[in-house]
């Protein structure tokens, strides 16, 4: 068994890789969802899935992990324990990406972003934007799943330990809403209808 293998075992092991008809935080819709909290709610999963992602960066020099809420927040944790490093998350306040709670970012912080899923990206482009313009300095970005086909590209190094071509549609060429199929929002943004 590869370790992609392995990982996707842990996925459907947990009930976390779900198939019918979901509308992603992109506003896409797709065919498959990966609900990472099911995998991680298990703490031996979240240490196996991240321990991949902290040694791929342990000779960076990573001294902060930052994730997007809130699907980021427990990737972000576990990444950060295993490296030894301070670990904060932002969070949206009146649909804008901030960091809040008192988190401090130093001037010499070298920063991991990661994030449980990417689709598009938005939500690590926000938070690598809102770092970039208050002059950090961003190491990498990091995922678990990486579900774009390779279209989310960043101005650091990114990796993910699972790369996956799923079937991502725009709502208006969606071949499920097409036969009639109900759309499930099982994520953790809310949508203005």
């Amino acid at each position: 068994m590869t370790q992609t293998e392995h990982f996707l075992a842990l996925f459907k092991s947990s009930s976390a890789l779900l198939d019918g008809h979901f509308r992603l935080t992109s506003g896409k819709h797709s065919n498959q969802y990966f609900q990472c909290a099911r995998v991680l709610q298990y703490p031996k999963n979240a240490e196996v899935l991240c321990s991949a992602i902290a040694e791929h960066y342990q000779s960076t020099g990573i001294t902060l992990v930052i994730s997007p809420a809130i699907g980021g927040i427990v990737v972000g944790q576990e990444v950060g324990r295993l490296l030894g490093v301070r670990t904060i998350f932002a969070e949206r306040d009146n649909g804008e990406m901030k960091i809040r709670r008192g988190f401090e970012i130093f001037p010499d912080d070298k920063i991991l972003i990661c994030e449980d899923v990417i689709t598009t990206g938005g939500s690590v482009r926000e938070v690598y934007d809102l770092l970039k313009n208050e002059g950090h300095q961003i190491a990498g970005v990091a995922s678990i799943v990486d579900r774009s086909n390779g279209k989310a590209a960043f101005d650091v190094p990114y990796f993910s330990i699972i790369q996956l071509e799923v079937n991502a549609w725009e709502p208006d060429n969606c071949p499920l809403c097409k036969e009639g199929v109900p759309v499930i929002k099982p994520g953790s943004r809310v949508f203005k209808s």
